[in-house]
């Protein structure tokens, strides 16, 4: 028989609610992936995948593959047996980062912050004395796992200043918050498109520097993935109408993305950056009238992924099943140091709107006063009511 998924609201780490612009492209007519009309579809694509990742990067494409491909074309395609890499971790991402340089046969040098904090940039600084000749910094820019987003410009910055390499991982920021390529002299940018694009997952963005191609483009040793190497992965997404034939494209997959980078430039960058931001401070507002709070400083947070403390004697996976059941809302768990301490409830692309906010808010105080947690109800929404109308 046909499956029919249920009808979600999803407010976890990823993937997000997808717009229903985005779904309708999934259901147009498949081509050819050499078809001339697909080439000019991934022509633009590229061009408004440039204006996401605010860059002018030649070497800027939606690998056919999710996030964690992503991050492996980086690695993979800058990174040669025998360097060494300075891998900031400061959840599980970071961890993976390190496992991408091991497996390349390269050398991996922690720097450790904890869970919920910022990378530390002069601990950065002191491994780069340390280890003058690692090739490059590797790093998460929006942590998933915790909510926390790091100092991606003075990152980079350290990096170029030394003559490494800067790798950066922006699977959950793309689309929520500044994320600028160009202006933070970054070179290997990834994403994911379920996250903030709003798309279906399955696609990574991906964008190299000038500097980063001349290092793919010279290499040593060939890359040891066939399918990630970016010496023939151009020939597909280069220029002109001539493409040489790399791998069957997604191609319904791409009509979804290229929707997706359309509704982000009819939207604009910074709009869609101050839509989450507003979300966010309608979601604290009503997560503290229930007296939650937040795992992330402030300074530090990401907009579009909360990482919320479990009160004590609350059983949060019994919450989370609460919501799923009596309001098809789904939140995510935490991982790693954080697992069954924390929410994460994500506002993401096109869950990230008033609505959800107030539906998350109106099924958590249910769910824990269901718990026998004594709350004011009405009190959360009220809050989240009142934070909307003083932002107007």
């Amino acid at each position: 028989m046909s499956f029919h998924p249920p009808l979600r609201t999803l407010m976890g780490p990823g993937p997000s609610d997808v717009n229903p612009r985005i779904l309708s492209a999934l259901a147009r007519p498949t081509i050819g992936h050499l078809d001339p009309e697909f080439i000019r579809l991934m022509d633009e694509t590229k061009t408004l995948l440039q204006y996401a990742f605010q860059t002018g990067n030649e070497l800027t494409l939606p690998l056919s593959a999710p996030g964690s491909a992503g991050m492996e074309a980086a690695f993979v395609n800058l990174i040669e047996p025998g360097d060494t890499v300075i891998v900031c971790q400061n959840g599980v991402f970071g961890g993976r980062m390190k496992e991408n340089v091991e497996r390349v046969g390269a050398t991996a040098v922690m720097v450790i912050d904890d869970w919920g904090a910022a990378v530390d940039i002069e601990k950065v600084q002191h491994a780069i004395t340390e280890y003058p000749h690692a090739t490059a910094i590797a790093f998460v820019h929006a942590e998933t796992s915790t909510g926390v987003q790091s100092d991606a410009r003075a990152l980079c910055k350290l990096a170029a200043d030394d003559g490494m390499l800067s790798i950066v991982d922006t699977v959950t920021g793309l689309a929520g918050i500044e994320v600028d390529v160009d202006g933070w002299g970054a070179d290997a940018v990834y994403s994911g498109t379920q996250k903030c694009l709003s798309c279906v997952p399955g696609l990574s963005p991906l964008t190299f520097s000038t500097r980063a191609q001349t290092r793919i483009s010279n290499r040593k040793t060939p890359v040891q993935s066939w399918f990630l190497d970016m010496n023939l992965v151009m020939g597909y997404w280069g220029k002109g109408t001539q493409r040489a034939y790399h791998h069957t494209a997604p191609v319904n997959a791409l009509y979804a993305m290229h929707e997706a980078l359309l509704i982000l430039k009819e939207e604009g960058l910074h709009n869609s950056w101050a839509r989450h931001q507003s979300n966010h401070l309608a979601l604290k507002a009503g997560l503290e009238a229930l007296g939650l709070s937040l795992v992330v400083k402030e300074q530090d947070r990401l907009p579009q992924l909360n990482a919320v403390s479990v009160p004590p004697g609350i059983d949060e996976a019994a919450v989370r099943k609460q919501l799923l059941n009596q309001y098809s809302l789904e939140i995510g768990a935490g991982l790693g140091q954080l697992a069954g301490k924390v929410w994460r409830i994500g506002l993401m692309g096109y869950a990230s709107r008033p609505s959800n906010v107030r539906l998350c808010v109106h099924a958590l105080e249910a769910a824990l006063i269901n718990q026998n947690l004594t709350l004011d109800r009405g009190a959360a929404i009220s809050a989240v009511n009142k934070c909307y109308e003083d932002m107007q």
